[in-house]
């Protein structure tokens, strides 16, 4: 257990919860995960479990769940999980995925309530884009973004991760394939999380990343959207209607103000993703105790590091945590 410098008065209630369906994934990218054998958890919520859990997130006063994983779409009842919890009435219901399974399931998904989605996509070259993600199939995620371009998501997005002499080259051809498709396309820079830690050599930063895409953006501040994640957007020269995102985790930490819990595939509520520290809601959930769920997300909220001293993924509990077991 790390102590954390924990905040007198956290930000109450938390208002955005990222929910982990799974840790399993299909792909084993080299700033997440060792290799594809690096072992999962025992066990996982049920999908009644993992409602009851929504349940208490909402009423602890989340407004806003994200499903991500591992990969969530290899949860055989994802749609079934969507359906039921866009029931609750959350304002935002959002999905990250890596696009694998997405031809079948981006209609369903879309029919089920999920309003937003976003399609992890490191390369548009399909032997780099198998030696990240340790043997994914390109043309099985550009199916998949076709199909959830017409399915109507409210919103669609791209995320790359950008790592020194391997994509970073790449970053206009991901702008431009995003923008004539109505996506946003984002930039990260390779957290210092887990495996990531090893990897802070290849580290892009922000300030790299947009002098790389100065001739295609506006001058200015880049700016956060109100009440959403951490990601902060430019707009296009020229056409105030594209704008290109930057996520900033290991050069420019946005812990300061964050809101967001974290929901790992086995009911761990964790505060911040750059600690193993938590409170189990497993059992509440389990019991259909959605009270108790928000209770415990009380508990949960009160390990909240302080976002004025606290560094996020640039600490060094950082580097013992895996972004997949925890939900990305």
């Amino acid at each position: 257990m790390v102590a954390l410098p924990v905040v007198s008065n956290p930000p109450t209630p938390p208002r955005s919860v990222r929910v982990s369906l799974t840790d399993r994934c299909d792909f084993a990218c080299i700033y997440c995960r060792p290799h594809k054998s690096d072992g999962f958890a025992k066990e996982r919520m049920t999908a009644d479990a993992m409602v009851t859990m929504a349940k208490g997130l909402a009423r602890a006063g989340v407004r806003r769940v994200r499903f991500t994983g591992g990969e969530p779409l290899l949860r055989r009842d994802v749609v079934d999980i969507v359906a039921r919890i866009a029931e609750i009435g959350f304002a935002d219901l959002a999905l990250t995925t890596n696009g694998s399974r997405l031809t079948k399931l981006a209609r369903s998904l879309r029919d089920a309530g999920l309003r937003r989605i976003t399609i992890s996509l490191d390369s548009l070259q399909a032997d780099r884009f198998a030696r990240l993600t340790r043997g994914g199939d390109l043309s099985r995620v550009l199916s998949g973004i076709d199909a959830a371009c017409a399915a109507g998501f409210d919103e669609m997005k791209i995320n790359a991760v950008v790592v020194r002499d391997e994509n970073d080259a790449e970053m206009e051809d991901l702008v431009r394939f995003a923008w004539s498709r109505g996506i946003v396309p984002r930039f990260l820079e390779i957290m210092t999380i887990g495996e990531g830690a090893r990897m802070a050599d290849r580290v892009v930063t922000g300030a790299e990343m947009r002098s790389k895409l100065a001739h295609l953006l506006e001058e200015g501040d880049a700016v956060r959207d109100v009440d959403r994640g951490p990601a902060r957007y430019v707009r296009a020269r020229g056409d105030s209607s594209k704008r290109v995102g930057f996520i900033t985790g290991a050069s420019d930490t946005y812990c300061a103000g964050c809101d967001r819990l974290r929901v790992s595939s086995d009911g761990m509520l964790r505060p911040c993703l750059a600690t193993s520290d938590g409170v189990s809601a497993s059992r509440e959930a389990d019991r259909h105790d959605a009270d108790g769920v928000a209770r415990a997300v009380a508990d949960a909220w009160k390990f909240k590091p302080d976002g004025e001293t606290w560094r996020g993924c640039n600490e060094p509990s950082a580097a013992l945590i895996s972004i997949r077991a925890i939900g990305g």
